[in-house]
């Protein structure tokens, strides 16, 4: 196997799993030093492609474009996003249920002292919010609609999971307009905010 096949199979792979592992490389990395991420892996991918087309044409070999080929095809046609937020939301639905359960027994009370609607989970619980561990909580009721970020972006640009008590669907909810709303399963909505 020549190293430019080694190296398609590779950029290719990456380019599949990256989306995978955005948002928890995002949560790691920050929202600053991210786009260096997809700079190495896409530009890795680009140089390789065009090295591909290369060398079709001078030697005939057609391996290492036909996987970057196939993999730009899976990239454009799998849903990435959406697996990975179903794939959160059924692997973490029990634990922030007992969250929910302990905001609405007054177990769980803000206790950020800048923002009376958040509260920053403890350490056993700090994995279901990405951007620090911290929830925002919205009376409704005598309920509470909670807000778990799978993106806390700067300023007001999110996404996450939210809990709605009434099953309704929370258009106006956490002070923001939401730009996508999709339901996950009763009383759970993914949304974001632009």
């Amino acid at each position: 196997m020549n190293n430019l096949l080694k190296t398609s199979i590779m950029s290719s792979l990456l380019i599949i799993v990256l989306p995978f592992l955005q948002w928890k490389l995002m949560d790691l990395l920050t929202l600053f030093l991210m786009p260096f991420a997809w700079l190495i892996v896409y530009g890795s991918f680009i140089v390789i492609f065009i090295l591909s087309i290369i060398r079709l044409f001078k030697k005939k070999d057609w391996k290492p474009l036909g996987i970057q080929m196939l993999a730009i095809v899976l990239w454009i046609l799998i849903p990435f996003n959406q697996i990975v937020i179903e794939m959160d939301f059924k692997r973490n639905e029990s634990k922030r249920n007992e969250v929910i359960t302990k905001v609405n027994d007054g177990t769980f009370v803000p206790n950020v002292s800048y923002n009376p609607s958040l509260i920053h989970l403890p350490k056993e619980y700090k994995h279901l919010s990405n951007g620090g561990g911290d929830i925002v909580i919205e009376k409704q009721g005598n309920d509470y609609a909670v807000l778990f970020f799978t993106f806390r972006g700067i300023l007001d640009n999110f996404s996450g999971i939210v809990y709605s008590p009434n099953d309704r669907k929370p258009t106006h909810s956490f002070g923001e307009n939401f730009i996508e709303i999709k339901k996950l399963d009763d009383n759970w909505y993914f949304v974001a905010s632009n």
